[in-house]
């Protein structure tokens, strides 16, 4: 007996569809270093890994539509009429989703004036007639249950990535009390409103398996109309028997469809690994980076180097100018780890050791004295700062100089070794390993993994700094990324002091005002029920309360109950209202109020780390606690901050921001005539803008609303939003949305003339840069896709604007801290957020800090309209804001 293949079939779109908004909740933190939005291709990557680990396929084709027009809308010119306009953030990642199913090795196809069922469906038939293939199907949709048989399974795909609904034909009969061939007559009679499939007027699910059920088939049901007893299902089918049989043909899938493709063609070939980890670090694919090279063999070479055990073996000839050192750490939070072990060297010889005590030896200590070279000097700072060793001056930083030069990759020293030598490194998590598996390799493959990495960063050091002359970023090296990198190490190392009995008071205000909540939902309700389960929420809402369905989504799982979903509902249900209040005060619980506590260190203070090298824009992040993300819009998460203190009784904390300081940006760099008029005159931004926009004569005309609306578009154009996301934003519809968008283009032509440029300079270069020349680059800004095209338009006309404010903010924050160091201030940097900067100040330097704070943040740079910092002081951050 000849063993049998087995075929994967997919529903490219649907499954696509399902992905994008299974991560949608998250689609902000889906997006690559060149702010593409990633979640569908990430969610379709996870769905098809999970589908070829368990199929195990020798044959896969993923099935596309091709458009809107198919031969059923030829038939039916309503039919998937009414569907919601496809997200632009989805339509942006179609392409690269084709891309990756290449890199796969997975065939992709589509057919012009067919649907991907059809494909599918006529694919599923050449291997029926084969009959040597085990076929599994794969969509979102139960369209495709009609094509289940002995041979063929149908998966349709439920919450998540993960989850699927196996349909054979004996599922379907115990599930539905129906054959395959009748599914396509369920759907005749009951319509389908999802595809805009007409049906029987009020015939339903019920009522259609029940006709089903007594007569076999649609043919059936109106050979014996007559022995119908007379009713207004009756009469509604004999009304609309021309309509069910057009509804049969809609809903049948085409298995003769005429492709230009066989099973010969779809053979899965398996993985391109080179192009495939290319595609990862463009969409910023860590984890899938890793699991592709985890069992990837390593191209070795050999370093010489010398292991130094003691002290007394060290020696002032073993260290000169040229030296790169290298600190390793186990894990990212260094704040909570310790080093591991440490490697230095030039081109004529490596030191590798794990003894930290020739780090606070007089010799070690003297070298470490003069600017040095390293990889990392933020970290390695941070780190020695434990041991008591100061690190003052810094030469070069291969990380800092690998991240202005490309943001597509990662910046491990492996990557380096990749990008700017002939050296290939092991990963790090090829060495350690990763997760809770992380541990110190023996001494021997340690020390020589860190001499490796000592000699790739002498070998990268000329290359990269040629780069970055050729792109002129060489001052941006020097004069910003490696100054602030020193300013932010003193920030993590000084710390700020968190009172954690203030926190624990918060959490038990906070868990009486919950189980408050949880008493009165319960009340409301009129029954107990498990509150964070969308699941019995979602039956409690709409089945038992019966609030109206038509506000939200029925998913495979049951309704959403999405808080876009409830705010809608709020209004009209005072149970809804208190279950999104409910659900803001459990979250600030849980992450802030409980989760910061695990950070408050013996000296009572939070060291949060300062990533970099993360951002496109230049824009710091935080994390280990992430700072930047304490939910300051409610006020019960502006509270968290009064927990922030200085530490000591004479010292207070100041807080200074820019105000709309990429707005200011912008002005700038468009030139646009009224936004800089409405900035130097001094009058409020979004004021200005609700009326140039609205059509509002007077300042005092304006409503809160209306500058609600005009801040949201004013920050919109910035970030480049979409209709789409500005219509979510405001709960707008999209005409609405796409309006405030064109009239704000009208009404300030500078920016539209800008916006127009900076794409023709980015289509001539393939980049776009700030007013400092941190660069951009755009491949696909001359793709011949209208979407990648669309894409990279609008991340060249944003990237200079965002771009430049962070750079500012960094600016303002070097010069504060020389400053502070000339003037011999004790007044010390403590919090970057966003563009906020916060200190710690005692109380006899004040006057003179907000001064020099004021002067120092708003001299940073020359625009031609006035930077603004706005300060405040108090005894908490919360007081300070």
């Amino acid at each position: 007996m000849v063993d049998k293949k087995k075929l994967l079939l997919i529903d490219g779109s649907s499954v696509a569809y399902r992905a994008f908004f299974a991560l949608y909740n998250q689609i902000e933190r889906f997006k690559n270093p060149n702010g593409l939005h990633t979640n569908a291709i990430y969610g379709f990557h996870l769905m098809l890994n999970h589908l070829l680990e368990r199929v195990e396929p020798t044959h896969v084709l993923v099935a596309f539509d091709a458009g809107k027009t198919t031969f059923r809308t030829e038939m039916y010119s309503d039919y998937k009429a009414g569907r919601a306009k496809t997200p632009d953030e989805f339509r942006e990642q179609l392409p690269y989703i084709r891309e990756l199913l290449s890199h796969l090795g997975i065939c992709y196809y589509d057919l012009a004036q067919y649907e991907a069922d059809d494909i599918i469906g006529t694919v599923d038939k050449l291997a029926e007639d084969e009959e040597s293939y085990d076929v599994t199907i794969v969509s979102g949709d139960k369209d495709l249950i009609q094509l289940t048989d002995k041979n063929t399974v149908v998966e349709i795909s439920q919450k998540g990535v993960a989850e699927f609904e196996e349909y054979t034909p004996d599922y379907l009969m115990e599930k539905m009390g129906i054959t395959p061939s009748q599914f396509i007559d369920l759907k005749a009679l009951m319509g389908d409103k999802s595809d805009n499939i007409p049906g029987v007027t009020k015939v339903g699910e019920k009522t259609a398996l029940k006709l089903l059920l007594n007569y076999s088939s649609l043919e059936g049901v109106y050979e014996h109309i007559d022995e119908m007893k007379a009713s207004k299902m009756k009469e509604n089918l004999i009304n609309d028997k021309e309509k069910a049989f057009l509804s049969k043909t809609l809903a049948t899938i085409n298995t003769q469809a005429p492709i230009t493709i066989g099973l010969e063609d779809i053979v899965y070939k398996g993985a391109d690994v080179e192009k495939l980890s290319a595609f990862y670090d463009e969409m910023g694919f860590k984890q899938f980076k890793a699991n592709l090279t985890k069992d990837t063999p390593k191209e070795d070479f050999e370093v010489d180097y010398q292991v130094i055990d003691d002290v007394d073996s060290l020696s002032a000839d073993m260290f000169s100018q040229d030296t790169f050192y290298y600190f390793e750490l186990l894990g990212e939070n260094y704040h909570m780890e310790d080093i591991i072990g440490f490697a230095w060297g030039d081109s004529q010889h490596i030191y590798a050791s794990d003894n930290l005590d020739l780090l606070t030896s007089p010799v070690f200590r003297e070298a470490l004295d003069q600017p040095i070279k390293t990889y990392d000097f933020k970290r390695s700072k941070v780190l020695l700062s434990h041991l008591g060793v100061e690190l003052e001056e810094l030469a070069f930083d291969s990380r800092l100089a690998k991240y202005l030069l490309s943001t597509v990759e990662d910046n491990t020293v492996a990557t380096i070794a990749r990008l700017y030598t002939d050296y290939a490194l092991d990963t790090d998590e090829a060495v350690y390993g990763k997760g809770a598996k992380r541990a110190v390799p023996d001494k021997a493959p340690l020390l020589s993994h860190l001499a490796k990495k000592v000699k790739v960063l002498q070998a990268s050091e000329s290359v990269m700094l040629e780069k970055l002359d050729s792109h002129a970023q060489k001052e941006l090296l020097f004069d910003m990324e490696q100054p602030i990198a020193k300013v932010l190490a003193k920030m993590e190392i000084a710390g700020i002091r968190v009172h954690k009995e203030t926190l624990q008071e918060m959490e038990r205000d906070n868990q009486a005002t919950i189980d408050s909540l949880t008493k009165e939902i319960y009340e409301l309700a009129g029954e107990e029920f498990n509150i964070n389960s969308p699941k019995q929420l979602g039956i409690l809402l709409f089945e038992k309360l019966g609030l109206p369905v038509e506000m939200t989504k029925k998913t495979k799982t049951g309704y959403s109950t999405a808080v876009d979903v409830l705010e809608r509902l709020a209004p009209i249900s005072p149970l809804v209202t208190k279950i999104l209040e409910y659900r803001q005060i459990a979250k600030l619980q849980s992450t802030y109020i409980v989760g910061l506590q695990d950070y408050i260190l013996e000296d009572g203070k939070i060291h949060t780390r300062y990533i970099q090298d993360l951002t496109q824009t230049g824009r710091l992040s935080s994390a280990d606690p992430n700072l930047q993300n304490i939910p300051i819009r409610l006020e019960a998460g502006r509270l968290i901050r009064k927990a922030f203190v200085p530490s000591g009784e004479d010292e207070v904390l100041l807080s200074s921001d820019y105000s709309q300081i990429e707005l200011r940006v912008l002005a700038h760099i468009s030139g646009d005539e009224h936004l800089i008029q409405a900035f130097n005159e001094g009058a409020d931004i979004h004021t200005s803008t609700a009326m140039r926009v609205f059509g509002i004569d007077k300042a005092e005309d304006v409503t809160a609303n209306d500058r609600r609306n005009a801040k949201a578009v004013n920050f919109g154009i910035v970030y480049g939003i979409s209709d789409f996301g500005l219509a979510n934003n405001l709960g707008i519809p999209r005409k609405v949305a796409k309006g405030y968008i064109e009239t704000y283009f009208e009404r300030y032509p500078g920016i539209k003339d800008y916006m127009e440029r900076v794409v023709r300079e980015a289509r001539d270069k393939g980049y776009v840069e700030t007013l400092f020349h941190r660069r951009r680059e755009l491949p696909d800004i001359n793709s011949r896709n209208f979407n990648i095209r669309n894409f990279a338009e609008r991340t060249a006309i944003n990237s200079p604007i965002q771009g430049s404010a962070a750079d500012i903010l960094k600016i303002a924050m070097i010069n504060l801290d020389k400053a502070l160091e000339a003037g011999n201030y004790k007044a010390k940097m403590l919090l970057q957020v966003h563009d906020e900067i916060v200190l710690e100040v005692p109380k006899d330097e004040l006057a003179d800090i907000k001064r020099l704070v004021t002067e120092t943040m708003e001299s940073a740079i020359q625009l031609s309209v006035p930077l603004i910092a706005d300060e405040s002081d108090g005894k908490t951050w919360y007081e300070a804001k």
